[in-house]
């Protein structure tokens, strides 16, 4: 298929990134949400993201036509009536998911491929409410795309391959680096390996073995990484962590749920307060200026 028109379903940190750096390579993206509150928080972080792009790749102009790409609506019907390619990004939480893509099976146009961008959620589990399972894959992008170029490709038993590999050719399209991953996994590769480093992280944080700024120290001084895992868990978002969190306990059926005490701090100490991470201004460090960015950070 000639991909022209795209939606990017979810508009929070990532799914305003996929959409983009999608437009950023010249498609025509519709941001979809479900109000417009919602949008209007997405301009704003859009038109953050031009600055970005402008910086980053030297090109203001491109950046700027970029977002002149850009369209939004609150209304699903009309956010996808004419798009060739819908990328979900919306929260990680299987009842929106599984509500959504019966509204979208019964909305989006004949020819329209839908790939979900969820991290750790597989595309069997969503496949029977898409109304086309053959034309459903998971397109999964690492936060802050522009740099973290990866797109991890993942079908389910029932894609159709030739589907599979037009977004294989979509992601290098809009300059992404495609990793084709061979069968379902849950976590994909990039999050296989992430989500139990940053579950680490936590335990030793609410089982008060040590501090967030000490674990991410001890991290960073022994590894040579520019950020450890609480700095991650800013950047990745905190409602994002709670997500994962509560899906776990939820699952858990165990007296000492681990998970569940996990996902009510999470809440009562970062969420209830408005602490969603780097995008809010504050959350396990305080932005734009964090103290594990200062250069005393790792000194004795």
């Amino acid at each position: 298929m000639d991909f022209k028109q795209v939606t990017v379903a979810g508009s929070g940190v990532l799914g305003s990134q996929i959409a983009f750096q999608t437009a950023f390579h010249e498609y025509q993206v519709s941001v979809y949400d479900i109000n417009d509150q919602a949008l209007e928080k997405a301009k704003e972080r859009l038109a953050g993201l031009q600055k970005v792009y402008a910086d980053y790749f030297k090109d203001e102009a491109k950046a700027k036509a970029a977002f002149q790409r850009l369209t939004f609506s609150s209304n699903l019907g009309e956010a996808v009536k004419d798009a060739d390619l819908i990328i979900e990004a919306i929260p990680e939480v299987v009842d929106i998911k599984t509500s959504f893509y019966k509204q979208l099976a019964l909305l989006a146009p004949e020819k329209t491929i839908f790939v979900t961008n969820s991290s750790t959620m597989v595309p069997s589990q969503f496949a029977e409410f898409t109304g086309r399972p053959e034309k459903f894959l998971a397109l999964h992008f690492a936060n802050e795309v522009w740099k973290n170029n990866t797109a991890e490709i993942m079908g389910h038993p029932g894609t159709d391959r030739n589907i599979e590999q037009e977004i294989i050719d979509f992601a290098a399209s809009i300059g992404m680096v495609p990793l084709h991953i061979k069968k379902e996994q849950p976590g994909y590769i990039l999050n296989s390996l992430l989500v139990p480093f940053l579950d680490a992280a936590e335990m030793l944080w609410i089982n008060d073995i040590a501090d967030p700024e000490t674990i991410d120290k001890t991290w960073m001084i022994a590894t040579g990484a520019p950020m450890g895992p609480f700095a991650i868990l800013d950047v990745v978002g905190i409602q994002t962590a709670y997500n994962i969190a509560l899906g776990k306990a939820q699952a858990d059926a165990s007296p000492d749920n681990k998970f569940r005490k996990m996902a009510d701090i999470l809440k009562a100490e970062f969420l209830d307060k408005g602490k969603t991470g780097q995008g809010s201004g504050e959350g396990f460090y305080k932005y734009p200026n964090p103290a594990y960015a200062d250069a005393n950070f790792l000194k004795a």
